[in-house]
């Protein structure tokens, strides 16, 4: 194991960001939601299904067994998913992706201006319908993943709302 380890071992080109999961452990959130959790589902529809927890030391509920991904509730449905390395797009977007690749994998995102004196993020938008992925970046790489309702995502945007 240790030879196996020393020869996958060495600096990372400057334009890839290293993966920090398991292989196959990767979660995709895509534009529905997760394999169990869809959007539009109720917190008591999760609840009952043993998904969603509200018992952990949270800001919020938590999705079992995906502890970097924060669920937004709105009129007792799931709206938003705040997600975290190592939760990906389909199209292979985390936090930690290239401003530059996003772009690529979402030509038609629309780019968003965090207002002027605050310590937000500038964002894109990249909406199918009325779902959108909202990537929030610092100018060179994407800090934050969040997927859901597309009018939610550009509310959370323009009122600067996390997940606490």
């Amino acid at each position: 194991m240790t030879a196996a380890s020393i020869a996958g071992s060495g600096a990372l080109p400057a334009d890839q960001t290293p993966v920090h999961e398991p292989a196959g452990a990767v979660t995709v959130v895509d534009l529905d939601g997760l394999p169990e959790v869809d959007f539009g589902d109720t917190e008591d529809e999760l609840t009952r299904r043993g998904i969603l927890r509200t018992d952990v030391d949270a800001c919020g509920p938590t999705l079992s067994g995906h502890q970097t991904i924060s669920p937004i509730f709105a009129e007792d449905r799931l709206v938003l998913l705040w997600v975290g390395d190592p939760v990906r797009t389909p199209e292979g977007v985390a936090a930690g992706t290239p401003i530059a690749e996003v772009r690529t994998r979402y030509p038609a995102a629309r780019h968003l201006r965090a207002p002027q004196g605050t310590y937000r993020f500038d964002g894109l938008l990249a909406r199918d319908g009325d779902r959108a992925y909202l990537f929030l970046h610092d100018g060179q790489r994407v800090r934050k993943v969040i997927a859901g309702y597309a009018d939610w995502a550009q509310r959370a945007f323009d009122e600067g709302h996390g997940p606490c």
